[in-house]
Formats: C-alpha cells, structure tokens, sequence
C-alpha cells in the first residue's frame, strides 16, 4: 500500500470514530443537553464529562469572540493543506499514518465542531493516582498519536544500506 493511501485511511478512521462519537454522545446519550461539567462516573479512573472548549488543545488560546473562532478556523484550514501535501510527499508509512491521524483528527475537532457547534466537544477524563488528565475527545487521541508515529520516524535507528 502506497504511503498516502495508508494516511488517507488513517485519516477518515478518525474523523469517523471522532465524528461518530460525538453525535454518538452529543445526541443519542443526551450529553448536548447537560451542563457543561456533568460527569457521569464509568470506571473509578474514569468518568464521560460535557465540557465545550472554545480554544485549541487543552484549552489553549480560547477563542471567546466570532473573529478568534474564525482566526481558529482558518489556521485549521491552512494546517490541513500543509499536512496534506505533506502527505502527498512522503515516502515513509509511519509519517503517512501519523500526518494522516493529524489530518482526521483536525479536520473533526479543529474544522467541523468550530464550524457546526462554535467550539469542541470533549468527553473524556481520566484521573488516578493523584493525577487529573484534561478532558479530551477522539480527535485529540487520533492528533496525539500520530504526532508519536512522526516522532518514531524521526528518532528510529537507521538500517545499514547495503553496499
């Protein structure tokens, strides 16, 4: 399989479980009518909470006004073009998967929720051991672990080329 192609499905996996979740729990679990805080206990190390982030990852540069949520979708925008000539031009399968998950998870977390609903919905929170994790969504797990796949890539050892 051809490096972008790998990235291409790496990509529509997570907008799928992304987008899917969310409406998944924004409407047949009732979360869009909750709250924002509510927490629903699920593990003793984990609980589903309605939490509306107008700003980037873990909150970061809140866009409270209408033109910061469109500042924020068109750096959105502009990073998705980027990513995917990236994409386009990498021959290595672990950079193509992890700047496709980058991609999948950008376009449903930074694009679509700023687009439909304003600003990003995240559900999930983890907490044990005296620490409290950030509360974050399927977009974040798919960004997070393809920024891991790219950083694999870099620091992975190099085989010898034969002579």
């Amino acid at each position: 399989m051809k490096p972008r192609a790998l990235g291409g499905i790496a990509a529509a996996a997570a907008l799928i479980l992304d987008q899917g979740s969310k409406l998944l729990l924004l409407y047949a679990a009732g979360f869009a009518h909750m709250a924002p805080g509510t927490a629903i206990p699920v593990l003793p190390f984990f609980n589903l909470v309605m939490v509306w982030n107008p700003g980037v990852s873990y909150g970061l540069f809140a866009a409270q006004s209408a033109w910061g949520k469109y500042a924020l979708i068109a750096l959105a925008v502009l990073a998705i073009i980027v990513l995917s000539w990236w994409l386009w031009s990498t021959a290595s399968h672990a950079v193509a998967l992890g700047v496709g998950l980058i991609i999948g998870g950008a376009i449903g977390n930074n694009l679509i929720d700023r687009v439909v609903y304003g600003r990003v919905a995240d559900f999930f929170h983890f907490y044990a051991f005296g620490h409290d994790w950030y509360v974050f969504n399927v977009a974040d797990i798919a960004i997070t672990l393809g920024a891991v796949a790219i950083i694999y890539e870099v620091l992975k050892p190099e085989h010898p080329h034969p002579t």
